[in-house]
């Protein structure tokens, strides 16, 4: 009986690490569905939050390119005929990033 229990109690503990792993092992997958569904998903907050970048992206952009318009009118007001081609050009611009979807 005694040979017995001194075989049981380091067989015991030993078997404690075992089942610590064997349940990582088996929620592991679970975990990474769960991780990829987070991954390839994007919540309300989310896309509200990249609109809004968008939107500020954008906005940015189109008050840089009527900044360099304003400036290439006014040097086209003063004779530099290069100027007037360069606001034109711009105007272009202006409006295709005006037609772009957010």
């Amino acid at each position: 009986m005694s040979a017995r229990l001194l075989f049981l109690a380091p067989a015991c503990l030993a078997l404690t690490g075992c089942v610590s792993t064997v349940k990582s092992v088996v929620t592991a997958p679970v975990k990474a569905v769960g991780k990829v569904a987070d991954w390839s998903t994007t919540s309300q907050e989310e896309a509200d939050r990249n609109r809004g970048r968008a939107m500020r992206e954008r906005e940015a952009k189109l008050g840089k390119l009527s900044r360099q318009r304003d400036k290439a009118a006014e040097k086209c007001r003063n004779g530099e005929e290069a100027q007037c081609r360069r606001a034109e050009v711009l105007d272009h611009e202006i409006e295709a990033v005006m037609a772009e979807p957010i």
